[in-house]
């Protein structure tokens, strides 16, 4: 089903495209629109029918509103959107060189920390 929205979301943007591409230009470009040349009509085409405008909108809305059933068929994530990737599983899964070595535990309400790091005793000067 999916599949076929995107089908039909393909197929309604080739349509669009020709819809506009039929409409009659008003000329002048980009640059008459600031220049004050084309301030009678703002964004629009010269003598566009009613019905090749209706289409157009039509058809944009059409995009938006199943571009919108998409997102809802696929649904949300529970997850917090995180990243799905296999490379993101096989990171999590990895063998690390050294061994896994996991942080000391906290120490109890009663008990004192042990220090970090153990300094081992000096060798005694067997050359006498």
């Amino acid at each position: 089903m999916y599949l076929g929205l995107i089908i039909l979301v393909a197929i309604v943007a080739v349509l669009l495209i020709l819809v506009v591409l039929v409409q009659n230009s008003k000329g002048g470009g980009l640059s008459s629109e600031f220049a004050g040349a084309g301030t009678t009509q703002m964004f629009g085409v010269k003598k566009t029918t009613d019905l090749l405008e209706q289409i157009t909108w039509g058809l944009a809305s059409t995009i938006i509103l199943i571009s919108l059933a998409s997102y809802i068929m696929v649904g949300g994530d529970d997850n917090g959107g995180g990243i799905k990737s296999v490379n993101v599983d096989r990171a999590q899964n990895a063998v690390v060189p050294g061994g896994n070595i996991a942080p000391a535990p906290a120490p109890a309400a009663g008990q004192q920390a042990a220090p970090a790091a153990t300094t081992p005793a000096a060798p005694a000067d067997t050359t006498k």
